[in-house]
């Protein structure tokens, strides 16, 4: 059986999905952009400032859930610039602290509103 899993912390999906899953003790976050809650725009262009958006949003979403950044398991990255790879991984790490879950991180032609970078998440909450 799963569960929806909605935060008016986070941007409302924008189609036919929902911000999270949860499927028993797993709950499946939607990639995040860095929209603003509630303005449907992005935080501004730069990467830092979208990435700092996207984990917000991500964590909104985790709470929601009943989960927290310790719990995420998987995380994946979708950069429309590799050349963003090093700016993006402080603010990754500083995000999670010590903890390091899986991660896989890919370029992509393009996302959502000329977007730099999504997140996607998984977490296994206890």
């Amino acid at each position: 059986m799963l569960e929806t899993i909605h935060s008016d912390a986070a941007p409302a999906a924008v189609g036919p999905y929902s911000q999270a899953v949860r499927h028993a003790d797993t709950l499946y976050l939607s990639g995040q952009i860095g929209l603003v809650p509630g303005e449907g725009s992005l935080i501004d262009d730069t990467l830092a400032g979208q990435a700092g958006q996207v984990m917000r949003n991500l964590q909104a979403v985790l709470k929601a859930g009943g989960c927290g950044l310790s719990d995420i398991i998987k995380v994946n990255i979708y950069l429309t610039d590799m050349a963003d790879f090093a700016e993006l991984n402080p603010l990754y790490a500083a995000w999670l602290g010590e903890h390091r879950p899986a991660r896989a991180t890919v370029a992509v032609a393009a996302l959502p509103l000329a977007a730099r970078v999504e997140m996607d998440v998984i977490a296994a909450c206890r």
